[in-house]
């Protein structure tokens, strides 16, 4: 009856459009109650949901990446982009996948590379006649490429949801080439879609403006090597890499690029901080959701289920991205991490799954559900700035969402994508 009384009021609270940090903590306070459990067990499990040493790297690297947002980094990434790829047909859109395959390895978020990159180029390809609505899809199923590459928030959450015991360097190390496959999957797709509009090429600038280009970016790309080679090589760990990270980040906006006033700052550590504040409310919330489906003996229930199902690693698989998928058309990334660890590692451990390509597919899954309504925050954003309404995106996104979902089904059956690096870089 417990285990019916969480999810039940959590999944009606978020119908009835309560934010996913209020229903797990209503929820798991409602249960606490009917097991007669003291109340203050909500307390301790908020506190050490959110006293582990590993989520200080998250706001690091939340405030490294708003720093290179508002430094110049975005510009110099979208012109290296364009010199690089501009002459493929649809070019500003091929711009704005390459853009954000950069700019996701200097902010590890989605949610900051749609602003970022699709703040920039939608605007952009509308003035150049590009559809509204093919401008806002390109945008926004290329910010998933973010999800995956250093500095990845929603790793390093996947991390700690998994116990602390997950290698965050092996972690990003999986992610880079699936990083690469959806970028190169989603540039054929948005040459295609392109090619069947009418859309045009970019002019070449030159192989002096490339040089150039690139030489102006490597400071902000450097940031990128900084961080996976410095975890990589054991060099510093992931939050001493996070708070180096800030630092770098800070002379390269003021130092090189000059770009970052004291106006700029604060808006920075305002966003900043209003960013973290949501995410560690979340992970609060979550600690004490988490601790009950231990306590109430979910995931051996869920592996219990699934066995009676599944008799092998393929379905099992399957399965599972199926109720991944379904779970974000409703649900935003960092609490289905947060949530769903618990339950589904121990059934992926369990039939001879590797963690760390469970973890690749736990998020890339939920990263579609960011670009699927209606709790699809990636999408809302990306549809403001091209000012076109959900439904409008949604009529034509289908091209580059199967794009993505295909992605996702290569890694899920194909673990040697994921783990091939990990393993190289180890041995």
């Amino acid at each position: 009856m417990g285990i019916a009384i969480l999810f039940a009021l959590f999944g009606l609270l978020l119908l009835i459009g309560v934010p996913v940090a209020y229903a797990l903590a209503a929820a798991a306070l409602a249960t606490l109650l009917y097991l007669d459990l003291p109340s203050i067990v909500l307390v301790q499990q908020i506190s050490a949901g959110t006293g582990s040493g590993s989520l200080i790297a998250i706001p690091l690297f939340i405030f490294a990446g708003e720093i290179m947002m508002r430094g110049g980094i975005s510009e110099r990434l979208i012109a290296l982009a364009s010199s690089l790829v501009g002459r493929l047909r649809g070019g500003l859109g091929q711009v704005s996948i390459l853009s954000s395959l950069f700019f996701g390895g200097v902010s590890g978020s989605a949610i900051a590379d749609v602003s970022a990159v699709g703040g920039t180029m939608i605007p952009q390809m509308v003035k150049r006649g590009y559809d509204r609505d093919f401008a806002v899809n390109v945008s926004i199923t290329a910010a998933l490429v973010a999800l995956l590459v250093p500095p990845s928030h929603n790793l390093i959450l996947f991390s700690a949801a998994a116990g602390g015991g997950l290698s965050i360097a092996d972690l990003f190390a999986a992610g880079v080439v699936p990083a690469l496959l959806m970028t190169v999957v989603l540039m054929i797709t948005g040459y295609a879609v392109a090619r069947r509009r009418g859309y045009g090429v970019e002019a070449f600038p030159g192989m002096r403006a490339v040089l150039t280009r690139t030489i102006t970016a490597l400071p902000g790309l450097g940031l990128v090597a900084l961080i996976f080679v410095g975890i990589r090589a054991g060099i510093f760990t992931a939050v001493e890499s996070a708070a180096i990270a800030v630092v770098y980040a800070l002379l390269v906006t003021t130092v090189i690029y000059r770009q970052l006033n004291w106006r700029g700052f604060l808006q920075t550590v305002t966003h900043a901080a209003r960013s973290t504040g949501v995410i560690l409310f979340v992970i609060a919330a979550a600690a004490v959701f988490g601790w009950l489906l231990a306590y109430l003996q979910v995931p051996a229930a869920a592996v219990e289920l699934l066995q009676s199902f599944a008799h092998n690693k393929t379905m099992v698989l399957l399965m599972i991205v199926v109720m991944l998928l379904l779970l974000g058309t409703f649900m935003d990334l960092a609490p289905m991490i947060l949530i769903c660890t618990p339950i589904f590692l121990p059934v992926a451990k369990a039939y001879g799954i590797d963690p760390i390509h469970f973890g690749l597919v736990l998020v890339l899954t939920g990263g579609l559900g960011l670009v699927t309504p209606p709790v699809g925050s990636v999408l809302f954003i990306g549809t403001a700035i091209g000012k076109i309404s959900i439904g409008e995106s949604m009529k034509s996104i289908w091209p580059f969402w199967l794009a993505g979902l295909a992605v996702l089904m290569v890694v899920t059956f194909f673990p040697g994508l994921s783990l091939w690096l990990p393993g190289l870089l180890r041995g």
